[in-house]
């Protein structure tokens, strides 16, 4: 096994630290690969900046890690699953994106070697640039596991013979993590956050189109929420003003980040917002560079 482990370090020192400033070449779209454990938990995550990026000519895909086939207090199994694939199929359709869902029961994920070849199989068949993910202390196993399963893939992308049915990426792609509230062992520390109102209507028609996370009575939201009104027209737009919330919550909780990135008076008047922490694995960006890739400049 030496001889993996040389290759893996001469990746490290190829692909690590200095790359950021090489993810993409002048006038070539970015490749950005985001990574849920459920069929919604990258469309509540970074449906916005997903927007932004697909708007400016990028391509950007979403991944569930399971198919949410017990993701409903009404329903399960096959028919659920099918019915979660067609509803995030329609928020790829509205944010002019990809999305594919992994044939993995949800609530079963977990980070073994075979998952973590299928994940660096799919950032290498993207040849992405940016790969956002769950942090890996999360409350949910799902989401957690695809936290490590996307961390463990970090190295290995770029490694030419680690899985070799898939070519490497040229270099280690830039990783980060999807803001959350969890603070053991560690806080959310947002290293961009970016402005989504000018796509918000995107986001949340993306949103509406998945009732049966954030409409039906059963649904997990309506079911999961205190003084989810039991009116079927009430509801959604309830749940989604839940939504809505969030997304304004994170632009209010780092204000004073987004002041710094957009200045005072753009900074302060942005509504709604997402944020993402810089990995420790994959190439490091200087926030500058971040700037540049993400979609925030005017």
């Amino acid at each position: 096994m030496r001889w993996l482990a040389l290759a893996l370090l001469s990746v490290c020192t190829l692909f690590g630290a200095g790359s950021a400033s090489a993810q993409a070449a002048a006038g070539r779209p970015l490749r950005i690969i985001a990574f849920g454990a459920h069929p919604d938990d990258a469309e509540l995550k970074a449906a916005g900046v997903a927007a932004l990026w697909a708007a400016q000519g990028h391509a950007v895909k979403f991944v569930a890690m399971t198919n949410g086939d017990v993701g409903h207090f009404g329903s399960a199994g096959g028919p659920l699953a099918r019915r979660r694939y067609a509803e995030v199929q329609e928020c790829a359709r509205i944010l002019g994106i990809k999305t594919e869902v992994l044939d993995i029961h949800d609530g079963e994920l977990m980070p073994s070697l075979e998952n973590r070849k299928t994940v660096a199989r799919l950032i290498r068949d993207w040849q992405a640039d940016i790969v956002l993910a769950h942090r890996p202390n999360d409350y949910h196993p799902d989401h957690r596991y695809t936290g490590v399963l996307v961390d463990d893939a970090a190295v290995v992308v770029a490694a030419p013979f680690f899985v070799p049915d898939t070519p490497p990426t040229p270099r280690n792609p830039i990783f980060l993590y999807y803001s959350d509230n969890f603070v053991k062992p560690t806080p959310f520390e947002p290293t961009v956050v970016v402005g989504i109102d000018k796509v918000a209507e995107q986001k949340w028609s993306c949103i509406s189109a998945m009732p049966s996370q954030f409409g039906d009575a059963d649904s997990w939201q309506a079911r999961t929420r205190p003084d989810v009104p039991q009116d079927p027209q009430a509801r959604p737009a309830y749940l989604l003003d839940l939504v809505k919330q969030r997304n304004a919550a994170v632009a209010d909780q780092y204000r004073a980040r987004l002041t710094q990135l957009y200045g005072a008076q753009r900074g302060g008047s942005i509504r709604y917002a997402e944020a993402f922490e810089l990995g420790p694995y994959g190439s490091q960006a200087t926030v500058e560079r971040l700037m540049d890739l993400f979609p925030t400049r005017p």
